[in-house]
């Protein structure tokens, strides 16, 4: 019985030194790994900034100016008759109606005229 003891006694220690042996190595490259990332981010030192690096990259901003509020004429009277004259009246619209449709006018200007004329009514007495 002696000799399956020292067995497992000397498996189970084989297996810890092994499980040691993985373990210590592992912490070891961790930590020189951390240890090689922190002595870096010591020793990085960034570039000084000048105080005019935007200068160039951005503008300068300044308000839009203010809109002027609309103003009213001076002589509105003036203004109305103005618009009134310009403005066809009903006695010239009539006239324009009655013209005949000219023959040397191409189609679309034709067909356009004809169009705004109205249709004559027809006169049915039986």
């Amino acid at each position: 019985m002696s000799s399956s003891l020292l067995r497992q006694a000397s498996s189970a220690a084989r297996a810890v030194s092994r499980s040691c042996a993985f373990s210590t190595s592992s912490v070891v490259r961790k930590d020189f790994v951390q240890d090689l990332y922190i002595q870096q981010l010591k020793a990085y030192k960034p570039a000084p900034v000048a105080k005019d690096a935007h200068v160039g990259a951005v503008k300068a901003y300044s308000l839009p100016p203010k809109p002027q509020p609309p103003t009213l004429p001076n002589d509105l009277a003036s203004e109305l008759s103005a618009y009134d004259a310009a403005e066809p009246t009903k006695a010239e619209s009539k006239a324009a109606a009655a013209e005949p449709i000219e023959a040397g006018k191409n189609g679309g200007e034709a067909f356009l005229d004809f169009l705004e004329h109205d249709v004559p009514k027809e006169d049915h007495h039986h």
